[in-house]
């Protein structure tokens, strides 16, 4: 794979940060845009413009068939049994905050147990928080190791009679372990316990596969995925989706409206009240089409090729702690400096025309439980080199030489 070629077809890299070439290492956070998104959003905003599902005006018809291309690309890309199961959102924050409100009003009463781990992103731990404030749940963590990882046993023995639901991180967002969510799916199959999963990371840098993951719930985040901001992704299994509430009501997600009574559809629709973020659906279809080019496989070797190179260069430094050390790794190096704050570290390696993100990156449970309050993190996507590392390396070493000479 020829990483030059990649880069050249992400405009951003054109520009110079503080007169330097840009080394971006945030991609966790979230993805450059190729192009072909760009100018695909571009084209439907200047050709194709309108609401959809609405009116039965030539652009009207254009402009639903486009977002359901997108549908449909994403049912084969994630490998969905129908179209039905694929559910726009604007996040995946909502995408989880959907289901822990349908499924958690309907199925979860008080005394219940929600299982989650300490791995996890705010994203999937706040919503089920309301759902034991509003009903008296109770939410269980099952914790990770000092190698940033959580070992099936530990989701094992927190499962009873009560766990009403599993939700958990497919790759973490600090420590980069990733989760061996088919054992845990079907250890959830033994007990009839559904399986939420937080693909936000998991989705941009593994294969996924809904038919050998087997979970129930599958949330996506497409803006890391090299596409638009404003737009996620809900998988769900079709048994689910006909049996659980709408999640918000308004325009476009009802059957007939009386006035002592309203009717809804089925899945999608039922689920995906008011105006839709058109042009960004759209969008995510070049998205799709550039990462089944280049081809997730090639993607997920480039990416462990420089996270490998990455580990090896910056461990030669002593004053580097690396958090975690996951036996299974997707391409995320979170680390801290002796005697320097991650946010100063992220603004000298700025200075170099670096981007890295400095904080508690939404997982305060997870760096509390590693002992620091914040931490550095870069995050690789299939743009960055082995040449970039060597800059990220050189910076850390400047970091040394201004804060603790």
């Amino acid at each position: 794979m020829d990483t030059k070629v990649i880069k050249s077809k992400f405009p951003i890299f054109q520009n110079k940060i503080n007169g330097k070439q840009l080394i971006y290492l945030d991609s966790a956070n979230s993805s450059q845009k190729p192009k072909t998104v760009i100018d695909r959003i571009s084209k439907f905003y200047s050709k194709e413009f309108s609401n959809i599902g609405r009116s039965v005006h030539s652009l009207a018809v254009i402009a639903t068939n486009r977002f359901e291309e997108t549908r449909d690309l994403v049912k084969k890309f994630i490998n969905a049994k129908s179209r039905e199961e694929v559910i726009f959102t604007k996040n995946a924050t909502e995408a989880i905050n959907l289901v822990a409100s349908t499924y958690g009003e309907k199925f979860i009463n008080k005394g219940d147990e929600i299982l989650i781990t300490e791995l996890e992103h705010h994203a999937n731990y706040v919503p089920w928080h309301f759902i034991r404030q509003r009903k008296g749940a109770i939410i269980k963590f099952a914790e990770c190791n000092d190698k940033g990882e959580v070992d099936i046993d530990e989701i094992k023995k927190l499962i009873t009679n009560k766990t009403k639901i599993i939700a958990i991180t497919h790759l973490s967002n600090v420590t980069g372990a990733i989760m061996p969510v088919k054992k845990i799916v079907d250890l959830a199959n033994e007990k009839k316990i559904p399986v939420l999963v937080d693909g936000c990371q998991g989705a941009p840098h593994l294969e996924i596969d809904m038919q050998k993951l087997g979970c129930d719930f599958y949330a996506i985040s497409c803006h890391k995925m090299y596409g638009p901001t404003g737009v996620g992704i809900l998988y769900a299994k079709k048994k689910w989706l006909d049996i659980l509430p709408p999640y918000q009501g308004g325009g476009g997600m009802i059957e007939e409206v009386k006035k002592d009574n309203i009717t809804f559809p089925g899945s999608p629709t039922k689920f995906e009240a008011g105006t839709l973020q058109t042009a960004e659906v759209v969008g995510f279809s070049e998205s799709i089409k550039f990462i089944e080019g280049v081809g997730i496989k090639n993607i997920m070797q480039h990416e462990r090729e420089i996270l490998e190179y990455g580990l090896e260069e910056i461990r030669k430094n002593n004053s580097v702690r690396i958090i975690g050390d996951p036996k299974n790794r997707g391409s995320i190096i979170s680390f801290t400096i002796k005697g320097i704050h991650p946010h100063d570290i992220a603004t000298i390696l700025d200075e170099d025309g670096v981007a890295i993100r400095a904080g508690h990156h939404c997982c305060q449970i997870l760096h509390k439980k590693m002992g620091i309050a914040a931490s550095a993190r870069a995050s690789l996507g299939i743009y960055n080199t082995k040449e970039d590392i060597d800059v990220l390396k050189n910076s850390i070493k400047k970091c040394n030489k201004i804060f603790n000479n």
